[in-house]
């Protein structure tokens, strides 16, 4: 199984990826994560990357497929895997293409979690994060116990920069103007599948798994 999770920050991506990666038995390639790793360890890809995530923009190009070059080249992902986070353009879409014929492989669905805005605002807007033990929650589906309080470890929770409405507004307005155009592109090679993305965690997996099928 070889997928991409095309969708807007807040989408659902990340939650349905883990889970559907674990039950299929292929790697969850989330960029996301890959970079957060990097800004963590503080090199300088890492310092550039995120300089350029707390802005809202988009890594460039050419670093990203170098990330996912490297990642599909591992012996995991030779018998599939699930992108989450990438392509975010025409640019790295093409670039995939060719990585994946130079690995002889094919995609064989693009899913777009279909969110309309307000949920997404909903969703990005109310996360909250324990400054010690990085716990995280919601305001509205996991609030903690008690204001302000992680309930694991009693550390102070924060609203990372990112999750300022400001913010994710832009990050939204990015995804519309440099990322939405990908919906026509892989909807012109006859690979997308569109799942509304609002519900019951099962059920969007129930119906992501359908459309992974019928693309096989």
């Amino acid at each position: 199984m070889r997928l991409i999770f095309l969708g807007p920050p807040g989408a659902g991506k990340g939650t349905q990826a883990k889970a559907l990666a674990q039950e299929w038995g292929v790697p969850q390639i989330a960029t996301g994560e890959m970079l957060r790793e990097a800004v963590k360890a503080g090199t300088p890809l890492g310092r550039e990357a995120g300089r350029i995530m707390e802005s809202g923009a988009l890594v460039p190009d050419e670093v990203m497929v170098g990330l996912i070059a490297e990642r599909l080249r591992q012996p995991d992902a030779a018998r599939g895997f699930i992108l989450d986070g990438f392509p975010r353009t025409i640019a790295q879409a093409e670039a995939l293409n060719h990585l994946l014929k130079d690995l002889g492989q094919a995609l064989d669905a693009v899913v777009y979690f279909d969110v309309a805005e307000p949920e997404l605002l909903r969703r990005l807007t109310g996360r909250r994060l324990c400054r010690q033990c990085q716990t995280a929650f919601h305001l509205v589906s996991a609030p903690p116990q008690r204001a302000g309080i992680c309930d694991r470890c009693g550390g102070e929770l924060y609203q990372r920069d990112d999750d300022s409405e400001a913010t994710v507004r832009h990050r939204l307005d990015v995804y519309a103007r440099q990322t939405a155009p990908l919906l026509d592109y892989y909807r012109g090679r006859g690979l997308l599948s569109s799942v509304k993305a609002e519900g019951s965690v099962p059920s969007i997996a129930a119906a992501i798994r359908r459309a992974a099928t019928e693309a096989r």
